[in-house]
């Protein structure tokens, strides 16, 4: 990772992690009655426990390029990182992934149990409606109806909720390539889309430009998950900060399993390629976001 986007990953995860701290805090909401002190706790460990913070950081850095950067930015990407921080929670309890490590920590579950991590989800999906609702992310009412529905539509059936139930239903089958493709689309791809996307909707991007970050967001979400499942084939756990080789042991279907590592190296490729391609017209303006496609594919953790 160059030393400018180590830079701005940095600067917006401590941004990110200082709202979210807010935001989670132990103050009661008009319509709240109480905050559960456990409850609490254990959505602050799932959603503060680090990491990359890629997709506020799409988000961020998507509203950048067409000159929009405020505290509401901060707030939607907050709603953002809670939904997928409640998919982790959720995806390593013994009834889906069974993962004891994450991010180089005990598991959620394992931190706290399987009943509060299941609710400790539950309350982070639901706060994140919460946060996108607030004026603060726009005055305009229909942009934060539509950053809401939207939301809603990557995370849900259509999206990354239904592409883990695609994942599960992978195990110990045949999948074709275009199978493959849609459940990536789905678990990994619709939040990472849906960042670059908001973050162009926020900046009151006209609609080419929208379409077209929208595009840049899906093939970044597909190189991320190729480098994900290289990851877990070719990683060190200790570097990863989760255990590998889950994909090969669980039998699931991946396009690394199915068109072999060399192959998924050259696809990286030309994903990357393809991504400055779509971000060429905006010039020196898109540099984050290239160098952010390429660290994407070439991450080692």
């Amino acid at each position: 990772m160059s030393v400018a986007l180590k830079s701005v990953i940095t600067e917006t995860a401590q941004s990110l992690e200082e709202k979210l701290t807010s935001l989670l805090g132990e103050k009661v909401l008009p319509q709240e009655v109480a905050r559960p002190e456990r409850l609490l706790e254990a959505m602050n460990y799932a959603a503060l426990s680090g990491g990359k913070r890629l997709r506020p950081v799409l988000m961020v850095e998507a509203a950048r390029l067409f000159g929009h950067e405020n505290e509401g930015t901060l707030v939607a990407a907050s709603a953002l990182e809670c939904i997928h921080c409640y998919s982790l929670a959720h995806d390593d309890l013994p009834a889906m992934d069974d993962d004891d490590l994450r991010r180089g920590r005990p598991t959620t579950h394992k931190a706290f149990d399987e009943a509060t991590a299941i609710l400790a989800g539950d309350a982070l999906l639901t706060i994140a409606f919460d946060f996108i609702a607030d004026e603060q992310v726009h005055p305009d009412a229909a942009i934060r109806l539509r950053l809401s529905q939207e939301l809603a539509r990557a995370s849900g059936i259509g999206g990354m909720a239904g592409g883990q139930m695609l994942d599960l239903a992978s195990e110990h089958r045949d999948r074709t390539e275009a199978e493959i493709r849609q459940l990536q689309a789905m678990k990994t791809g619709a939040l990472i889309r849906y960042a670059c996307r908001a973050g162009a909707i926020l900046a009151n991007a006209s609609d080419d430009d929208i379409a077209r970050l929208t595009r840049f967001g899906e093939i970044i979400g597909l190189a991320f998950q190729l480098a994900d499942d290289l990851l877990d084939l070719t990683g060190d756990a200790e570097v990863v900060g989760k255990a590998t080789g889950k994909d090969a042991e669980a039998g699931k279907a991946t396009l690394v399993s199915l068109l072999g590592e060399s192959h998924t190296r050259q696809e990286l490729s030309r994903l990357i390629s393809e991504a400055d391609e779509l971000l060429a017209p905006y010039g020196a303006k898109a540099n984050t976001l290239k160098t952010l496609a390429r660290y994407i594919a070439d991450r080692e953790s």
